[in-house]
């Protein structure tokens, strides 16, 4: 057997394992096929949230049996109301930003990770508001790092900008605030990447980002400060950002991308799990949010999805947990959940699926075409 393959089935029979154990502390995810639920109603008014759990995550300190105590939110919280696919495998790319923005296309995107170049093809996005004829503020993407800025849309003939999401980078929102960076204070949330902290090209106007705070956030320059100052790191920041926008002018499609992960390249392990374990908070929080937003409440679907994993400990061809470069099956393997009110809660879902499935899952669940896109959609959760 290939080993990628075998790694795969190895992958599969560990979160099992984990499922099976979890019953011991939490609602118990049923191990059993998921069926297809075309028959429940929909809600009116229905919401996509994605999470994408950016900078990669291996299972061994995530869903394998060692990686529990870093994702207790998830464990105890979002997976017994989920339908948790088990084998996720991204056979593209493994940078971060052309993986994201693949998820974001449904394509495996080749452009250059670190030319910050906008995708040949259509997005999410541009799908979404093309197809239900949907405003720019119905539409958004929230990242933390300037390199991801022009994932809202892509350049293909008949898409393109004026069907792209609005884009907020929480980052450059605190450079317009303080231009000259004179509060110490905010330094740890201003680093643009952990792979390439030069990439700062294309930087948004700092007006421009002071207008868009004040419109969709509804939060005025010392306002924003003050609760950035109470935060650790940039994807907090995001969060707290994403929140404002589903209080304030609640997108029908939201997609958050964190990756305070990425600390790993830096190679120290206690700040990758600090990482993990951060993000695993924050998801928690953006469900809660969700269920108790009235405008999202009952009508709203979250994904949450690694872009991709990273090395494993036994390839000497990798650095482990530090890089995601060698594209062994520790690599390319991920899982996802989605959580909202037509999806079967405990369901386990075996079969090995494809990053790629995500765009056409979006499509069919809030019922626009996304014809260029390779994935399949994911029957279980629409």
């Amino acid at each position: 057997m290939d080993p990628f393959f075998a790694r795969m089935g190895s992958l599969a029979r560990s979160r099992r394992e984990f499922l099976r154990m979890a019953s011991a502390c939490a609602v118990a995810p049923a191990i059993v096929p998921a069926l297809p639920l075309r028959a429940l109603a929909q809600p009116a008014g229905r919401k996509v949230v994605i999470v994408t759990f950016g900078g990669g995550a291996r299972d061994e300190e995530t869903f394998a049996p060692d990686g529990h105590e870093n994702i207790p939110g998830m464990l105890k919280t979002l997976l017994p109301q989920s339908t948790f696919y088990g084998q996720v495998i991204n056979h593209g790319i493994l940078g971060h930003y052309v993986a994201t923005t693949s998820l974001a296309t449904g394509i495996y995107e080749t452009f250059d990770n670190f030319s910050g170049v906008a995708s040949p093809h259509p997005t999410l996005f541009e799908y979404f508001r093309k197809g239900l004829k949907r405003p720019a503020d119905d539409a958004w993407l929230v990242t933390p790092s300037n390199g991801f800025r022009n994932m809202g849309c892509g350049t293909h003939r008949g898409f393109g900008p004026r069907y792209g999401a609005s884009v907020i980078l929480p980052k450059q929102i605190l450079q317009a605030i303080d231009p000259h960076q004179t509060d110490s204070n905010l330094e740890r949330l201003l680093r643009d990447t952990y792979e390439e902290p030069h990439i700062t090209a294309g930087m948004p106007q700092g007006e421009a980002e002071l207008r868009q705070m004040e419109r969709s956030l509804g939060l005025s320059e010392s306002e924003f400060k003050r609760q950035a100052l109470g935060m650790q790191s940039a994807d907090e920041l995001s969060t707290f950002v994403a929140r404002q926008l589903m209080q304030h002018s609640a997108p029908s499609l939201l997609w958050i991308t964190l990756h305070d992960i990425d600390m790993a390249h830096s190679g120290a392990y206690s700040l990758y799990i600090d990482g993990i374990q951060r993000t695993d908070r924050l998801c928690v929080e953006i469900w809660r949010e969700i269920q108790s937003n009235p405008e999202y409440a009952g009508k709203t679907t979250l994904f949450i999805l690694p872009d991709f994993g990273r090395d494993s400990d036994a390839n000497p061809a990798g650095n482990g947990f530090q890089h995601h470069r060698t594209g062994d099956a520790a690599s390319r393997t991920t899982w996802m959940m989605a959580l909202g009110p037509q999806v079967r809660q405990g369901a386990f879902i075996e079969r090995a699926v494809d990053s790629r499935d995500l765009v056409p899952t979006v499509g069919r669940l809030l019922g626009f075409p996304t014809p260029l896109a390779e994935g399949a959609i994911l029957e279980e959760v629409v």
